[in-house]
């Protein structure tokens, strides 16, 4: 027999020393049960993730289950002000507890726990890192039936964490219209085939702008991709949100989740969350 080197991933014999594969997953809070957890991600920033989470949150809230949302996006949160949160973070000896929006969705983001919420997060990546971890197992989140992670752009160090730690269910891929929407979503898409986690369907932002007189579309930053670039990757599900402008004012004033739409129905009906 070779000399054991104790790399176990990598070999085949099935010696005494042999080791299961270590699971790095982080357990919930004693006080939380969450059934499914799908986090929302882009390979570049200023797609509207944000965007996409608050509107997958708040209607799965509206179809009657319990929503929360985990915002990962540490050094850029903006889930607050989109569901006009000023309330802060508490907790005892369990726990902290989220915030809840008027319409019940549950909110844990760094901004809610700051003095000012408009301070600067000059963290290094450690402490962010273990500061999406601690939202998950040291937040009392009661019973949740979906949970939603507003990831930061890239495939760094936030994303790898939340992807080992965290028992996902799936990813959505949010994008726009560029031409290098491929290559961006190719990015994602190649990370949750490395992480083993399924990607549930693509949503192409700024879609397009339509017309108030005639209805007609308009490709305002070019034609969309969303149907070839999910058959590219083998995503069979997608879904498209127009440029619009109370969309816009509803998420700067905090009044999202009083925004009724159905652009994000594919979505929602394949994650099951819907009456």
């Amino acid at each position: 027999m070779a000399e054991c080197n104790h790399d176990c991933a990598n070999c085949a014999s099935n010696c005494g020393e042999r080791k299961a594969p270590q699971s790095f997953l982080v357990p919930q809070n004693s006080r939380s049960n969450i059934k499914k957890v799908y986090a929302v991600v882009s390979g570049k920033g200023g797609v509207g993730k944000s965007l996409v989470t608050s509107l997958l949150a708040s209607t799965t809230a509206r179809n009657g289950y319990s929503t929360a949302i985990l915002d990962a996006d540490i050094t850029g949160p903006s889930i607050p002000r989109a569901f006009g949160l000023t309330e802060k973070v508490t907790g005892d000896e369990d726990g902290f507890y989220p915030v809840t929006s008027a319409m019940g969705v549950k909110v844990m983001s760094l901004n809610l726990l700051l003095d000012n919420d408009s301070a600067p997060v000059v963290w290094r990546s450690p402490i962010i890192t273990n500061s999406v971890k601690q939202f998950w197992s040291d937040v009392i989140w009661g019973d949740v039936d979906y949970m939603f992670i507003d990831m930061p752009p890239g495939t760094g160090d936030v994303p790898l964490t939340v992807f080992q730690s965290l028992p996902i269910n799936g990813i959505v891929i949010v994008t726009t219209p560029q031409e290098l929407v491929e290559m961006i979503v190719g990015k994602a898409v190649k990370m949750a085939q490395l992480m083993n986690v399924p990607v549930i369907g693509l949503v192409e932002n700024m879609s397009y702008l339509e017309c108030p007189d005639c209805g007609r579309k308009i490709p305002v930053f070019g034609e969309s991709h969303a149907a070839e670039t999910a058959d590219r990757f083998g995503i069979d599900t997608f879904a498209q949100i127009p440029i619009d402008s109370d969309l816009a004012k509803a998420s700067d004033e905090g009044m999202i989740e009083r925004y009724y739409s159905n652009w994000l129905a594919p979505l929602l009906s394949k994650i099951g969350a819907v009456r």
